[in-house]
């Protein structure tokens, strides 16, 4: 970022990140290095509400933990990701209101009581908030749900902006995992032309505030369903432009040639 893109008079922006692999906290790549400096271009928040793509339910479910704790929801990694614990505490009064919200926008939304944070939650926080000493509620996706409800969730917590909460989608722009097991990619592998095309596609919409063509999802983008085999990853977006509306595209970087780790605001 060449100018701050945050004015501290304004209401918060809506984010979303791509979070990565778990390894992002460890990898020396651009996304790494942007997501370590993103809080200084923001308003501090007073507590930040994450939609992460690895916290799935039928409805809508908020993290009411006082303590939760840190998610390792992965295998085969190196042994020093499950050494890493993000010692944030939890909001139960905020996420009692987020339910409020819910609920009055129609949602059957309920608390999760034991819910911790998972990688999409502390990987792109323990690198923009090392000192985990803001207020983390974790929000969760419905799989199976369309684009839509994601963004109606958004919207039904947009007005939490303008008291200081930080509302994030955590994600990944492109997320085929199969396509990457078959291939000989490293984390500074160039990116596919595929994986450009793609998401410069995505960010031409964003910009413009095409929310309707957005919404139209992966089953109807040009290589949606090359990007998106599930919907899973892609969810977080929706809430993010729900929450915010017309976007600004902050980073734009691929790891393993095929993993694009584009971070947008919505304001």
């Amino acid at each position: 970022m060449t100018r701050n893109p945050f004015p501290h008079n304004d209401a918060m922006p809506a984010l979303f990140l791509s979070h990565g692999a778990p390894t992002l906290v460890f990898d020396d790549c651009p996304a790494r290095d942007f997501l370590g400096n993103i809080a200084r271009a923001l308003p501090r928040p007073r507590a930040i509400v994450v939609m992460s793509a690895h916290f799935e339910a039928e409805t809508p479910l908020v993290g009411g933990a006082r303590d939760p704790e840190t998610i390792h929801d992965f295998r085969g990694f190196p042994d020093a990701l499950y050494r890493l614990h993000y010692p944030a505490k939890g909001d139960p009064d905020l996420a009692d209101d987020i339910v409020g919200r819910l609920r009055d926008g129609g949602f059957e939304a309920a608390i999760d009581a034991e819910r911790g944070m998972d990688h999409g939650i502390w990987n792109p926080l323990m690198l923009a908030y090392p000192d985990a000493d803001i207020p983390i509620v974790p929000l969760s996706i419905a799989p199976e749900a369309s684009p839509a409800h994601h963004f109606g969730i958004g919207r039904a917590l947009a007005p939490l902006r303008a008291d200081g909460v930080l509302l994030v989608g955590s994600g990944s722009i492109t997320h085929n995992l199969g396509r990457f097991a078959k291939a000989d990619y490293s984390l500074t592998s160039a990116a596919e032309p595929f994986v450009v095309e793609f998401t410069d596609w995505i960010a031409e919409r964003a910009v413009a505030g095409d929310a309707k063509t957005l919404l139209e999802g992966p089953e109807a983008w040009p290589l949606g369903r090359e990007h998106h085999p599930a919907d899973d990853h892609i969810l977080p977006f929706f809430f993010a432009l729900g929450a915010g509306g017309r976007a600004q595209r902050l980073h734009a970087s691929v790891n393993f040639g095929i993993l694009s780790m584009d971070a947008y605001a919505f304001r």
